[in-house]
């Protein structure tokens, strides 16, 4: 659909969990969390409820988030199940990479599209160090059987002064191996990456190293209904490069996404509290109907941009792992 900027709206993010198997810095405190009761999140059932009425207003390529995704029990059979929606034409996943090994097969089985990673170390002393956790060589196996699959691969990277820097030239060197896309991230102010003190690299820093190393970056062809990622090759690489810049260059203009939370809640935008209680609709035994006109008009109404730099009333105090990664 189209929202009252005139963007068209075709891709949502649906959380199924607030659960997670690593404690990154700049996403969950050590500790950990209090996790929302089981019965307060979505049902495999409400889900698909849901995306049916996604798929009624044009919205096409689904991509499940967690906290860690796989840690929902059946993950796969829901995969599934949205891919045999009609109108839905892409679903992926984004993951830590942590129960790739075990999940890889059943979700190739499910037909998913493309699995996004977050690999933001080469190094399983910094990885234990960024996650809180020794999970390093899980994630490499996963990546390496994905690789074997032949899916379409995304990397997630999040460079940090003083923690990855050395690692931004490693990873390019996969996209210069395999077919993948290796996308920086720029670090979002949400939560604990404003609590943990950690300092982001500015997009345009990393563009120049890469461009000192690989030389030139030429712009790369779009791919359909793909993110906000700005994505280039370098000569003789296989896979691409990508950044995700939304403070340095904000890409609200463009922006194609809406975000469903793990306990039904429509975020039109990740910056504002503002949205929709879905789980209530779902649960108060209105019709389709009704819980359609909701969410169309939640998201004609999609604000015109983020402003993650002028804290209001209007922004939202929920931290990442409870909105979707």
């Amino acid at each position: 659909m189209i929202d009252q900027f005139g963007r068209r709206i075709e891709y949502a993010r649906i959380s199924v969990t607030d659960r997670c198997n690593l404690r990154c810095r700049y996403c969950m405190p050590e500790c950990g969390v209090e996790k929302i009761p089981h019965d307060e999140i979505l049902t495999f059932e409400e889900i698909l409820r849901v995306v049916k009425i996604f798929a009624r207003l044009g919205i096409k390529k689904i991509r499940l988030t967690g906290g860690e995704p796989l840690l929902r029990k059946n993950l796969p059979a829901l995969i599934r199940d949205i891919k045999n929606i009609s109108g839905v034409e892409i679903v992926t996943m984004t993951t830590n990479g942590v129960l790739i090994e075990k999940f890889a097969a059943d979700l190739i089985a499910a037909g998913i599209d493309g699995v996004n990673i977050s690999v933001d170390t080469l190094d399983e002393k910094i990885f234990s160090s960024l996650t809180r956790r020794k999970f390093f060589a899980n994630v490499l196996r996963g990546l390496k059987i994905l690789l074997s699959y032949g899916k379409n691969i995304k990397l997630n990277c999040v460079p940090l002064r003083g923690v990855n820097e050395d690692d931004v030239l490693k990873l390019v060197e996969l996209a210069r191996e395999n077919f993948i896309d290796l996308r920086f991230i720029e670090l979002m102010p949400i939560g604990c990456a404003i609590d943990s003190k950690l300092e982001g690299i500015p997009t345009a820093e990393i563009f120049s190293l890469i461009e000192s190393h690989c030389g030139k970056l030429y712009p790369a062809e779009k791919k359909f209904l793909q993110g906000p990622a700005e994505y280039f090759r370098a000569e003789n690489f296989i896979g691409r490069i990508g950044f995700i810049d939304a403070l340095e260059h904000k890409f609200c203009g463009t922006c194609n996404r809406i975000r469903l939370t793990a306990e039904g809640f429509l975020k039109p935008c990740l910056n504002f509290g503002i949205g929709l209680d879905v789980k209530n609709l779902l649960r108060s035994g209105v019709d389709d109907e009704k819980i359609f006109t909701a969410i169309e008009r939640t998201i004609y109404y999609k604000p015109r941009e983020h402003f993650f730099n002028l804290k209001n009333n209007l922004c939202d105090e929920r931290k990442m792992y409870q909105v979707g990664g």
